[in-house]
């Protein structure tokens, strides 16, 4: 028993010492500064190359032309508008809701550091909730997915051109989808305190009615409009969590108790695991919001919940760990795309450190190891500067930032020429062509954050990788707050 408790702490600490030193070479490559400011606009400009309908006057990235104008037809409904998610020209409600809730939630907390950004942030911002108000419009149902997901995936077409059947998913009580409507609540909830006057209050208004068709008819997406949402946007972690992100949003925008009552007796009902987070999974969102929401005893378990998480994370912990990391320090979770962790846990880990910060507060590992707030916000510089090119081959994965940048990202609409450069319709095996070249993108998709490198710092720039080659809205929007930050302190 004595040899196996000495074996166990001999492996608690080389980890923890291969943990330090990759984080050590992550600072040491990351000595060169970063333009936080150039990087924060170009990071917000990206949505505009991701939108749908058709294009205002204001239209920076001029490349990009009105797409989709004829959404909702099939259903009678105005569908037209909001985001892409990613490379295809499918509108998937679900990341599309998480991506604004980020968005606002980045404004909320450093609007003062955005400067001139924000009203472009905001822009952003309302792009998303002006059609999340279409989608939630009809009483009693939301729109989960528009486009045939399938038949997308099928064609590289430009969005401009596609014709693809728009197919209109929605749920409705009969056939239930809570966690979409749940996070739906939750976006329109968060918006509402980034506006002020009238829209803010229609923003209000529409999150609690859509929360209460959320709680009141529950059932999963997955059910009700499998053939959309899955294998593409699955719901795995159940919809309990976003019904309390809802919730906890609720409350922050109203103050209303009987949604922090909510929080309260429902929380004991979620399962997963506090330290997860991102488009599917809320869990350690909420407790990173909540925490700062209360300031009692009630707000014990959200703090020692988030605490797990820094010592999830942070290297020299000796807690059991939710990430790994590469061997020059970017943090790393299973599956595909990345650096959405990397963006979502840096954000969270950014806001929690302000918050220690104000409190007076370290946090308490064990082994002697306390994480202050300026040891988190050295931790998330790491990860920033690592994206923006401080990394063993100097790429930027942010396109357009930087010399080094990927250049065959997995993006149909950067990928096929402009509508400016080819105004003939291009069909849906026509583009194909395009995709198979070498040749780097005809369009620049400036800001996108792409899927990020392999676990062993290498990088593909190849549009067949689309684990590391695609962007998506959910990578950026939390990434937009991080930027915003260090643009502060810069």
């Amino acid at each position: 028993m004595l040899r196996t408790n000495l074996q166990h702490q001999l492996r608690l600490l080389i980890l923890a010492a291969l943990g330090v030193l990759a984080i050590a070479t992550l600072a040491r490559s990351a000595t060169p500064s970063h333009n936080y400011a150039d990087a924060l606009s170009k990071s917000i400009l990206f949505f505009e190359g991701q939108r749908s309908g058709p294009l205002p006057r204001t239209q920076r990235m001029t490349w990009r032309k009105d797409s989709a104008l004829h959404d909702g037809n099939d259903v009678h409904m105005d569908l037209v508008g909001g985001y892409y998610d990613a490379g295809d020209n499918v509108k998937f409600n679900f990341p599309m809701t998480f991506t604004t809730t980020m968005l606002s939630w980045s404004v909320l907390k450093f609007r003062g550091s955005m400067g001139s950004e924000l009203p472009h942030a905001l822009e952003a911002i309302r792009w998303g909730t002006d059609y999340l108000l279409k989608s939630s419009d009809a009483y009693g149902s939301v729109v989960g997915v528009v486009g045939d997901p399938i038949g997308d995936h099928t064609c590289w077409q430009r969005p401009e051109d596609m014709d693809t059947p728009r197919i209109s998913y929605i749920v409705t009580r009969e056939k239930p989808g809570t966690e979409v409507s749940a996070e739906t609540a939750a976006a329109l909830a968060a918006s509402s305190m980034a506006f002020r006057g009238r829209y803010s209050a229609r923003l209000l208004d529409r999150a609690k009615v859509v929360f209460e068709f959320a709680d009141k008819y529950r059932g999963s997406y997955n059910d009700s409009i499998g053939e959309a949402a899955c294998p593409f946007y699955c719901d795995f972690n159940g919809y309990m969590d976003e019904l309390i992100w809802g919730a906890s949003w609720l409350y922050k925008a109203t103050k209303d108790p009987y949604y922090w009552t909510y929080v309260k007796q429902n929380m004991p009902k979620l399962g997963g695991s506090v330290i997860e987070f991102g488009w599917d999974a809320k869990h350690a969102g909420i407790n990173i919001l909540v925490s700062k929401l209360v300031n009692d005893d009630n707000s014990r378990p959200f703090i020692t919940n988030s605490d797990q998480l820094v010592c999830s994370i942070l290297p020299e912990s000796p807690a059991p760990k939710s990430v790994t990391y590469s061997p020059s320090g970017l943090l790393f979770k299973p599956g595909g795309s990345n650096l959405q962790h990397a963006t979502s846990l840096s954000f969270l880990l950014t806001v929690y450190a302000n918050y220690m910060k104000a409190a007076d507060k370290v946090v308490n590992c064990g082994n002697n190891v306390v994480i202050t707030p300026s040891r988190l916000i050295n931790f998330t510089k790491g990860q920033v500067d690592y994206i923006l090119g401080s990394n063993p081959l100097g790429m930027s994965y942010m396109v357009g930032y930087g010399l080094n940048f990927p250049k065959r990202i997995h993006h149909r609409a950067s990928v096929l020429p402009s509508m400016d450069q080819h105004p003939g319709q291009i069909e849906c095996h026509a583009g194909t062509p395009y995709f198979e070249t070498q040749a780097p993108n005809q369009n620049l998709l400036i800001g996108a954050i792409v899927g990020g490198p392999a676990e062993n710092d290498s990088f593909e720039d190849s549009r067949y990788n689309v684990p590391q080659s695609e962007p998506t809205t959910y990578i950026n929007a939390p990434f937009v707050g991080v930027l915003a930050h260090f643009k502060s302190l810069s």
